[in-house]
């Protein structure tokens, strides 16, 4: 194995999940309607890391998102100005899960921020890459 391919994401919410990963920086490299029953699956990539967004399959309900789930948690992804990426995300009105008070918080090795996608993905924000 040489590298992380992709993150598969369904929503419920397709456009507002699709805006908030554009927000991020992410780009719509491939839209496909209709796909499978589905009535969205599309590629998003940011760097050399993509995100496959789908809406559920005709006639199944997805159930909400929750960080108590087995299995991926979040993710993160690194920014290198914090405080100008936050700022603009604000301006954007993203949704984002503050800790004592404020949208960036310290952490053992540098500065974190948190956010919270339309279908419920928690999105980490940080400005160090160093891992202690």
């Amino acid at each position: 194995m040489k590298q992380i391919h992709h993150l598969c994401i369904q929503t419920a919410d397709y456009a507002a999940s699709k805006t908030f990963y554009e927000a991020l920086g992410f780009e719509l490299v491939q839209e496909s309607p209709d796909f499978h029953t589905r009535a969205f699956n599309s590629w998003l990539k940011l760097g050399d890391f993509y995100i496959e967004l789908q809406t559920a399959k005709s006639g199944d309900v997805l159930s909400p998102c929750t960080k108590q789930a087995a299995g991926p948690v979040h993710f993160a992804l690194y920014v290198g100005d914090l405080a100008a990426e936050v700022a603009r995300l604000e301006q954007l009105g993203v949704t984002f899960l503050p800790k004592n008070g404020g949208n960036i918080y310290f952490v053992v090795d540098g500065h974190l921020s948190k956010l919270k996608a339309p279908e419920g993905t928690i999105v980490e924000l940080r400005d160090t890459f160093v891992i202690a």
